[in-house]
């Protein structure tokens, strides 16, 4: 049981409707802070679209009807108006499954949300720049080509770079849907233990078709089964001592 001081995100019976297809259904999940969460399940089974309403980035798409609460630092974010939703996507940094970085420098990248939400000297920024490339793990690869555009670099290190991106505004959460899936091996592991470091400054909450994956870095999992909540609960817990019979059923294979 989650202590309510350890709480960064709570959802009370969200439901999520597309186009008539009720995708997530009465959905009550706790999202522990600082620790790495990890949502799993079948496709199509609302991994995504749950990840997704915790910044309100569902409400860009035609026909979308949601209910219920999403509690973040105490106050339901669905009742916030549109011209407040920007403060609240600052707070959650996005990272895509394929690399998505903006069509400009790799400085500008870093630097992009920097200006659009605080004035910052140009010395401000490139401190800034510098500190979140650096614990992104790219700041080696690229200080001598920042304003390079960031469409030459590698998969891996675009992907890196849209971490640093997401870190350079200093969100509370970072939300991450599936963001190794299109990556080789070696930059997935990167892109990993970079995770693993920065969930002692951020709440990570990590979307996963990958059972090893989850095993590997979660701190604690939600397993969701066409759109509703099988179980959630501490990796130990959900991967050693499974309650319900689907959970086991993924475990073993026969759900997929």
């Amino acid at each position: 049981m989650l202590k309510k001081s350890n709480i960064q995100i709570e959802t009370k019976d969200l439901n999520v409707t597309y186009h008539d297809n009720h995708v997530l259904k009465n959905i009550n999940v706790k999202i522990p802070k600082n620790q790495l969460t990890a949502i799993l399940g079948p496709s199509g089974c609302g991994k995504t679209t749950l990840l997704k309403s915790f910044n309100r980035l569902l409400e860009i798409q035609d026909n979308v009807l949601i209910s219920g609460k999403i509690i973040v630092d105490e106050e339901n974010i669905l009742d916030h108006k549109a011209s407040e939703i920007p403060d609240i996507r600052k707070k959650m940094g996005l990272l895509s499954q394929k690399p998505s970085p903006l069509p400009m420098s790799i400085y500008d990248n870093v630097a992009y949300g920097l200006r659009i939400h605080d004035k910052k000297s140009n010395e401000e920024l490139d401190k800034i720049v510098e500190d979140c490339l650096k614990e992104a793990g790219l700041w080696h690869e690229v200080k001598d080509r920042l304003h390079d555009p960031a469409s030459r670099l590698s998969a891996g290190q675009q992907q890196r770079l849209c971490l640093a991106r997401a870190i350079a505004v200093k969100p509370e959460v970072l939300l991450c849907d599936e963001p190794t899936s299109a990556l080789d091996p070696i930059s997935a592991q990167q892109i990993e233990k970079l995770l693993l470091k920065m969930k002692k400054e951020f709440t990570v909450v990590l979307v996963t078709h990958t059972l090893r994956q989850a095993k590997r870095v979660a701190d604690y999992v939600i397993f969701l089964y066409f759109g509703e909540v099988v179980e959630e609960g501490t990796s130990e817990q959900f991967f050693n001592y499974p309650k319900d019979i689907k959970t086991k059923a993924y475990l073993e294979g026969e759900i997929s």
